[in-house]
């Protein structure tokens, strides 16, 4: 371990004599258990546990909660913020669409800045003048940490130990096994593991490695597609105001929903995503994610919106789109413009309502059906058949009008070619 000199760089940033108690983010895995040890050991300070649940499948809470107190922290703390995360911060995730890059549907990245704001409202209730984190130095939770931190809390410090200690993965597991802490991490499996409600994310070990593909064993939540059923099955998400309301016809609020859409989906082998994609601290990188309730109501979404806004909504949405999920993935959680775009998204989405039917079928979630009381689609003006709802004799007037200034422009152009 390299000797340990606490960052000044930037006014938020805690320094020793700052510190005497602190509300540590903790999961209970590697970075987190080896962090409050390290706390202690290094301020001298008290270490208040915080562990917040947004729906992260496997986790045993009071186990969770024991093995925070085992390693000395002064109080223990799990807070449920499952509903609250889906109706504030994925709710509006739906809407947009967001995947960044393309790719990511932001899960880890939605979860961050509702953790900090939770970790700075009980650090205010428990008198305590730093909030710790497990972000790295070279990772994106670090930005939305310290950034939502430092907008709702500016009196309160932080401490990132992972980015000021100098450890490294082998060092961590070496660390741990020294001072009895006990971690499922080990250094022929060390993958860096996070989920929540809307998905699981892997990095880390033989990912890092391009030239490899994912092995079996990284993935805990879906079903590889090779071994998924051979048979398909159909599910059909109902949609009001933008958002999922029914699965198969039954209504459910939005955490079960997405719940019962996660199990479905991750059975068929629905929802891996092997993601390249460039970090806000400049690095590309590979993250392996596990999304499939996000696959599936991402995707049936994007449907319905197509089905019910008109060819310019559907130009400008999806870039509107890919700006909300740049800003969200860097950690601008607070910025004005994410409110502005929060607006559009939820006036846009007023009439995105019916029904999407999808295919699952061994990591595919293919569209099938389509429904909506907003539609635009008219079958009696989309038939080749012949039908007098819609005059095909006024288009070739209306193709040259259309073509009207590009037709100029070429001739104009040839013309002046030729001198």
């Amino acid at each position: 371990m390299a000797d340990f000199t606490p960052a000044e760089n930037a006014s938020y940033l805690a320094r020793p004599h700052d510190v005497h108690r602190v509300v540590l983010l903790y999961s209970g895995g590697l970075d987190t258990s080896v962090m409050l040890k390290w706390i202690q050991d290094q301020y001298d300070a008290e270490v208040i546990a915080l562990c917040i649940d947004l729906g992260q499948p496997a986790d045993d809470f009071d186990a969770v909660r024991q093995k925070a107190i085992d390693l000395g922290a002064i109080e223990s703390l799990v807070v449920d913020a499952k509903e609250e995360f889906a109706r504030d911060y994925i709710a509006p995730a739906i809407r947009a669409n967001a995947r960044y890059q393309g790719g990511y549907p932001l899960f880890t990245t939605l979860g961050r800045p509702l953790i900090a704001k939770i970790a700075c409202d009980v650090a205010r209730e428990h008198g305590a003048d730093t909030v710790a984190h497990g972000a790295t130095g070279k990772g994106n939770d670090q930005v939305r940490i310290d950034a939502t931190v430092a907008t709702l809390a500016p009196e309160l410090k932080i401490i990132a130990p992972v980015r000021e200690w100098g450890m490294g993965r082998d060092e961590e597991i070496a660390y741990a096994e020294e001072h009895g802490i006990p971690v499922s991490s080990s250094v022929e499996r060390p993958y860096s593991i996070d989920d929540n409600l809307w998905g699981r994310s892997s990095e880390g070990g033989v990912i890092e490695d391009l030239d490899q593909a994912p092995p079996e064993d990284v993935f805990e939540l879906v079903t590889p597609p090779r071994r998924a059923p051979d048979q398909e099955t159909s599910i059909t998400i109902g949609f009001r105001d933008g958002l999922p309301v029914s699965i198969d016809g039954e209504q459910a609020q939005l955490v079960e929903l997405i719940q019962r859409v996660a199990e479905v989906a991750a059975t068929h082998g629905v929802g891996i995503v092997d993601h390249i994609e460039d970090r806000v601290v400049g690095l590309k990188v590979r993250d392996i994610y596990e999304v499939p309730a996000a696959e599936v109501i991402l995707t049936a979404h994007r449907e319905l919106e197509k089905l019910v806004m008109t060819g310019r909504e559907n130009g400008l949405k999806p870039q509107l789109d890919a700006l909300w999920a740049q800003l969200v993935y860097e950690g601008l959680w607070y910025e004005p413009l994410i409110d502005d775009l929060n607006a559009f998204m939820e006036r846009s989405n007023a009439k995105v309502e019916g029904e999407i039917v999808l295919r699952l079928y061994k990591g595919s979630a293919v569209v099938t059906q389509r429904r909506s009381p907003y539609a635009l689609y008219d079958r009696s003006l989309a038939t080749f058949n012949a039908d007098a709802s819609f005059s095909q004799n006024a288009a070739p007037g209306f193709i040259e009008l259309f073509s009207l200034q590009s037709r100029m422009a070429h001739r104009i152009s040839e013309k002046r070619g030729k001198k």
